[in-house]
């Protein structure tokens, strides 16, 4: 065994093994791969292995189409028969709401050409006759969906990664993982150690165990899941030919063909967690008794589907163990904490997807980041706050509705809340409906007296509609008060703290006392990593605000530029609570609460002081996301409800109250403004986003700054556009495709809302660089639909500035 290795992955299963083998394909050959038991133990060997395309995120479609194209490839690459079943997955809609979902996943596989499109019932019942389609709204045909063999999948990985130099190292337990000083770790086995550059952890269901060895706790837990196989239908056996699998998510089932008979799968409601305190070091492949009553329900709505399988035996049940993440989305990346350690922990649908996360886990080590923004996979996504509770209650919610359609702008309830801020139960006295933000319960929309406290869900506008329009017409009328207490803040202290952040954002940080800047954070590839406000407040003291949602995630390029000697770094997150007062009043409101001259010559706008408003000392900044007149104010938490209540009283004399984010969203999106993780990514260059104007090159060399200048003077590949929609009932939300008006796809929808002062259906996005120009005519799928849309000149709302600079 080697006792030195670029990179150590420990787990056996399919996404070790994909790992290893996208390493060695990058050209790290100097890489091991150690298992504590034999390859595919855990989950691998017993999953139901199907294999899909289409998602409703688009980055995760095309990296399932990835994954659906390299399983040929490698079983030609390698020799090992990957048990590929390709006879295509009909998708069955029963409800308005599942068709919304598949006609708009169609048009997003018409954008990428992948191979998802609508057929007749004739057609269904041809491809599969067995199907009763009674009751069926629409039809999705998928020619490529089927199913792998698990053991034969996982052993062609190992095979290929072993054919570049890889090792891989069955029956080698890991005992333990010291990070040494030098950001290399020591992985220790009983057969003897290596040492590493990289620890990568995807170890499936002991990922916990092997987490705690480096002393990091992921927020995963086991569940039990169950499918079966039947014996022999005759009628099946008479056809000569394999049937498509169905995937009839209404009816909470999953079937395809085995062998000449059925296998059925179901997420049941009366789930089981299985080893919540840990995973035995001694389970392998083992599974547990069978329990069919708890899925009897689902298995006779499958029954009702194919009324064939009513008469057929029971051949073989399986009931084996799944690790869940609070999301059941993966827990992916490296650990912004520690240097060079890597998860790969939680992942459900891994015959989907274990192509695309070990094409971009080796991206991310070799080349230092993906090529896709996966930041919804991203294991910085939850921080500490995502504890035991939290995450079984997560889980227990994500399994038992695993095929309920995840709605636009849906916030689930379970687990929450797990982090207030004091204004919480005042906001919640006022009609305040809660989003969840990196843990954070922040305002969504305020109901009013009489109307419902609790959202509805769907693709069309549903109950906060109008409440939410009443916020935003306040606002742009009179003035109105945002809770911006989750975004992040940070304190930069110390005789380098201007260097170390020049060195750290590509804008030149401001020189005086008072001055604010806008600037971008350049990724590894030269995109758009982050987009932060920078504000002087003293000669040796700035305080930093950017993305809530993305502060651990940041965390990475913090960690990337060493803080000199003398400076000091730290997160105002918890410590500090915001409000943005802003609209036409908004000097007027505040006016009344300080003796700070808010005039536009004293206080013009990008300028920033520390002041007194209702006897509560804070930081006032002059800038506004709403794109209006208007401050931050950034105060100690502990003081919150204090200038909560001077602000609401205050405003309440003149006609403004309470806005909530939702309506924040609109407001911006009427201004034109950008958004990180949105509009702002690392997938796109900073001269795409029109952000190229923030980036000075004379100040010096900053963080990434090699890789902006490889792509900065190349033409933009897409265009940031801004959309007049012509919706009725449904607004654009993002991940919609854009299309001409001859059908060719030439982009999609990055942030999509109702612009209620300006009066119209808005959409932000990109699209392929020279395909249109303002006034021009195009589509956007909404609801899958094609929506006539204009491309607009420049933002309905003020584009000049002039409310903003007033």
């Amino acid at each position: 065994m080697r006792t030195h290795a670029q990179a150590v992955v420990i787990g056996g299963g399919l996404i070790g093994c994909s790992i290893l083998y996208h390493l060695a394909k990058l050209g790290w050959t100097d890489v091991v791969l150690l298992e504590r038991d034999e390859l595919t133990s855990g989950s691998t060997w017993h999953a139901a292995a199907g294999i899909h395309g289409l998602h409703d995120n688009t980055n995760i479609s095309r990296l399932q189409h990835y994954t659906m194209t390299l399983y040929k490839e490698l079983q030609t690459e390698t020799g090992q028969d990957c048990g590929i079943f390709q006879p295509g997955s009909l998708y069955l809609a029963q409800t308005e709401a599942r068709e919304h979902q598949l006609r708009l996943q169609e048009a997003k596989a018409r954008r990428h050409k992948m191979n998802f499109y609508e057929i007749g019932r004739d057609e269904a019942e041809r491809l599969h006759p067995l199907v009763n389609f009674e009751g069926i709204r629409c039809i999705m045909y998928e020619p490529e969906g089927g199913n792998v063999d698990p053991s034969g999948v996982t052993a062609a990985y190992a095979a290929g990664a072993k054919q570049r130099g890889a090792e891989i190292h069955r029956f080698t337990p890991v005992t333990a993982t010291e990070a040494q000083p030098d950001g290399s770790w020591i992985v220790r086995t009983p057969k003897g150690d290596i040492r590493t550059q990289w620890v990568v952890n995807a170890a499936g269901l002991w990922g916990r165990e092997v987490a705690a060895m480096a002393g990091l706790e992921l927020p995963l837990i086991p569940t039990e899941h169950q499918y079966f196989v039947t014996e022999t239908i005759p009628e099946i056996a008479a056809l000569g030919r394999r049937l498509p699998s169905v995937a009839d998510r209404d009816g909470e089932y999953y079937m395809r063909q085995e062998g000449l008979g059925l296998l059925i799968g179901a997420y049941e409601r009366n789930m089981k967690f299985w080893a919540e305190d840990g995973t035995p070091q001694d389970f392998g492949h083992e599974l547990f008794p069978d329990d069919l009553d708890r899925i009897e329900e689902n298995m006779l709505r499958a029954i009702d589907r194919v009324p064939v399988a009513a008469s057929a035996g029971v051949k073989r049940v399986i009931n084996g163990p799944m690790i869940w993440s609070p999301d059941s989305a993966v827990l992916f990346g490296p650990v912004p904490e520690l240097q060079n350690y890597f998860c790969c922990n939680g992942i459900i649908p891994g015959f989907s997807q274990s192509g695309g996360m070990g094409k971009l886990a080796a991206e991310w080590m070799v080349e230092g980041e993906p090529s896709l923004d996966m930041f919804g996979w991203d294991m910085a996504r939850y921080g500490h706050w995502a504890g035991k509770a939290f995450t079984k209650a997560r889980v227990q919610d994500q399994y038992s509705h695993r095929f309920k359609i995840h709605f636009p702008n849906e916030e689930r309830a379970a687990g929450r809340p797990v982090r207030t801020r004091p204004a919480y139960e005042m906001q919640k006295a006022r009609g305040a409906i809660f989003g969840l933000n990196f843990g954070w319960e922040h305002p969504l929309w305020f109901a009013a007296e009489g109307e419902p406290r609790e959202e509805t869900v769907g693709f069309k506008r549903q109950n906060w509609w109008e409440p939410v329009g009443r916020e935003a017409r306040m606002l742009r009328e009179r003035a109105g008060i945002i809770d911006i207490s989750n975004y992040a803040k940070y304190e930069v202290k110390g005789s380098g703290a201007e260097a170390w952040l020049n060195a750290l954002f590509a804008n030149r940080m401001p020189t005086a006392v008072g001055r604010s800047c806008l600037t971008p954070l350049i990724g590894k590839r030269g995109g758009i990593a982050g987009d932060f406000t920078v504000t002087r407040l003293a000669e040796d003291e700035f305080m930093v605000i950017g993305s809530g949602m993305a502060e651990r995630y940041h965390q990475r390029f913090f960690k990337a530029v060493p803080l000199p000697e003398g400076t000091t770094f730290r997160s105002l997150t918890a410590e500090m609570c915001g409000f943005n007062v802003a609209g036409p009043k908004s000097r007027e409101l505040l006016q009344r609460l300080t003796n700070a001259d808010l005039s536009t010559e004293a206080f013009p706008f990008m300028r920033s002081r520390r002041i007194t408003v209702a006897g509560v000392d804070l930081v006032a900044l002059r800038v506004s996301f709403t794109g209006d007149l208007g401050w931050e104010l950034h105060c100690k938490t502990i003081d919150q409800v204090q200038l909560y209540t001077a602000l609401l009283e205050a405003g309440a004399e003149l006609g403004a109250g309470p806005v909530g984010s939702r309506a924040l969203m609109s407001l911006r999106v009427e201004k034109g403004y950008g958004s990180w993780s949105r509009e702002y990514s690392p997938e796109y260059w900073p001269q795409e986003v029109h952000l190229d104007r923030l980036i000075k090159l004379d100040k010096g060399n900053f963080l990434n700054r090699d890789a902006y200048l490889a792509v900065a003077d190349k033409p933009a590949r897409e265009e940031f556009i801004m959309l007049s929609v012509s919706a009725v009932d449904a607004d654009a939300t993002g991940g919609e495709p854009i299309f001409l008006p001859d059908g060719t796809p030439i982009g999609q929808v990055s942030s999509g809302t109702y612009g209620y002062f300006v009066d119209q259906s808005l959409a932000l996005g990109y699209i392929k660089a020279g395909t249109a120009k303002p006034g021009d005519k195009v589509s956007v799928a909404i609801l899958g639909q094609p929506h006539e849309a204009v491309v607009l000149k420049e933002p309905p709302f003020d584009p000049e500035g002039k409310r903003l600079r007033a």
